[in-house]
């Protein structure tokens, strides 16, 4: 393995093309550290840099019969940047994507629609507050408290069919409010 060591890049690549993975070895130990430098130096992240040299050379084994390198150390160091480009890239259409995404959905109401919308709920409000007193309290139950007919009954010591039959009476009477009110708006 020492002879390696000696061994020009050239030398080093006819070998890997042979598939000698000891050449392959020597390639890794003599450049790992500079192409992890240019790696890291462009993304600031351990890991990430490690993760793209080692790709840097799997790839070169991987392709180690096909290709043809005129300058290694010009060929590795390219690699590495087109990683980190490419990587770059990535990180920049996540943060969009999150960007775009972590931020509440927004629908603009027209100042009419929302004028509309505000009158017609005053008017159901106002309708609600005119039935009588426990149909008023068993629909306020129901429709803002979401309580459950069944929960309602318990709580109102009266039985289930008798909550239903004043939500029943309540939404009757804003229904005719909200037909009237649709015809004025």
């Amino acid at each position: 393995m020492k002879k390696y060591q000696l061994y020009e890049n050239k030398l080093l690549l006819v070998l890997l093309s042979n598939n000698d993975e000891h050449a392959f070895t020597e390639l890794y130990n003599r450049y790992w550290k500079k192409l992890f430098v240019i790696a890291y130096g462009k993304l600031k992240e351990l890991e990430t840099a490690e993760d793209i040299v080692h790709d840097v050379f799997a790839s070169l084994w991987a392709n180690r019969k096909k290709i043809t390198i005129e300058s290694l150390d010009n060929y590795l160091a390219t690699a590495v940047k087109y990683m980190v480009l490419d990587k770059l890239k990535k990180k920049h259409r996540e943060r969009l994507y999150m960007m775009a995404y972590d931020q509440p959905l927004v629908v603009e109401m027209p100042i009419e629609a929302a004028i509309h919308n505000k009158r017609i709920l005053e008017a159901v409000e106002s309708e609600v507050n005119k039935l009588p007193e426990r149909c008023q309290l068993i629909f306020k139950y129901s429709r803002n408290e979401s309580m459950p007919v069944k929960q309602i009954a318990q709580k109102l010591n009266i039985s289930p069919r008798t909550v239903e039959h004043q939500i029943g009476k309540a939404l009757k009477q804003i229904k005719l409010v909200s037909r009237s009110l649709q015809s004025f708006f």
